[in-house]
């Protein structure tokens, strides 16, 4: 995404784009180039367009890793150093707190995760956070937390954040009792779920956790994420991009075959309201329905990097950033 910015790719300027009520912003970038990724965050910082920036190191995408990037950048140490080195020094002349995110390694042979938390650390980044998993490993059962607990213990000077499998509020807690990370970030936990941040605000209060909503409820919120979603981007493209979410919502609801295989098919809001208006409001989640995995699941897969990579590792050399526009996970 570093890269996409500053060719000022269009879909990369529409993605970033924040609502005026948006208080704080956040953005997360990839890159693997230190130059490409300073003149990105100068750009946003000349356009005061976000309040905080996130680096992901853990894109575990083969077309992403056999080009030497994503998930692999951490094994060339200097290349890493030199490409947070970069991105701290550049975003904190605008005031921007930069936040780094990885894996464990890229595979159990060569792992990573501590050597980068202590380069992150020496950086001056504001806190990291550890996807308990290696590349390898993708998103297969199960995070191995334990990993979170041994970099904690390397780092000691700047918060270190737990993910992986937090699939309910108390999940959070468990984490941070078994590792002592001072934090948790959620990600497939979170798709179709959006009340599991409810829940955690209201444990970590020492507040009663709410019940799980009924479908109602959720069919509401779908409703407005779907409208959402069609003001934002071109005319069609936001209902289309909103099909996967429909299935993540509906996961662990009693909602029929046929019916879940017309919600992954919807070609407009008002098809949405008709779907909607055909499902048993009152229906709540079935037993063990909020630990369904949303996202991806599969695992473990190879690790593609490019010829000679590993004879490498303590060069600067970056791979072609122009080619990295459009990673994602981690």
């Amino acid at each position: 995404m570093a890269a996409a910015l500053v060719y000022k790719n269009p879909k990369t300027e529409a993605m970033i784009a924040f609502g005026p009520d948006e208080s704080f912003r956040s953005l997360q970038l990839y890159g693997s180039d230190p130059k490409i990724m300073t003149d990105a965050i100068t750009q946003l910082g000349r356009r005061n367009a976000v309040d905080h920036i996130d680096l992901n190191f853990g894109c575990p995408a083969p077309k992403v890793t056999r080009r030497g990037g994503g998930a692999a950048v951490p094994l060339k140490k200097n290349l890493l150093r030199e490409i947070v080195n970069a991105a701290v020094k550049t975003a904190s002349s605008f005031g921007i707190p930069v936040t780094c995110k990885f894996r464990m390694g890229l595979n159990d042979d060569l792992l990573t995760h501590i050597d980068t938390g202590l380069i992150c650390q020496e950086a001056g980044v504001a806190a990291i956070a550890l996807h308990a998993r290696t590349a390898e490993q993708h998103y297969a059962p199960f995070a191995r937390w334990e990993a979170i607990a041994e970099l904690k213990s390397a780092v000691t000077q700047i918060p270190v954040l737990g993910n992986g499998d937090i699939w309910e509020a108390s999940d959070a807690r468990e984490m941070m009792r078994q590792t002592g990370c001072d934090g948790v970030v959620i990600g497939r936990g979170c798709l179709g779920k959006p009340w599991l941040f409810r829940d955690m605000v209201a444990m970590f209060n020492g507040d009663e956790i709410p019940a799980t909503p009924k479908l109602g409820w959720v069919l509401d919120v779908m409703l407005r994420h779907a409208i959402a979603l069609e003001a934002h981007f071109p005319p069609g493209r936001g209902i289309r991009e909103f099909r996967k979410h429909a299935g993540w919502y509906l996961t662990g609801y009693p909602v029929g075959g046929d019916l879940r295989r017309q919600f992954g098919e919807i070609s407009s809001i008002e098809n949405l309201r008709q779907l909607i208006d055909q499902c048993d409001h009152d229906a709540s989640i079935v037993e063990g329905g909020e630990r369904f995995v949303r996202g991806h699941h599969n695992g473990p897969i190879n690790i593609v990097l490019p010829h000679g990579f590993l004879l490498s590792l303590d060069d600067l050399v970056a791979p072609d950033d122009a080619t990295l526009t459009h990673m994602s996970g981690g």
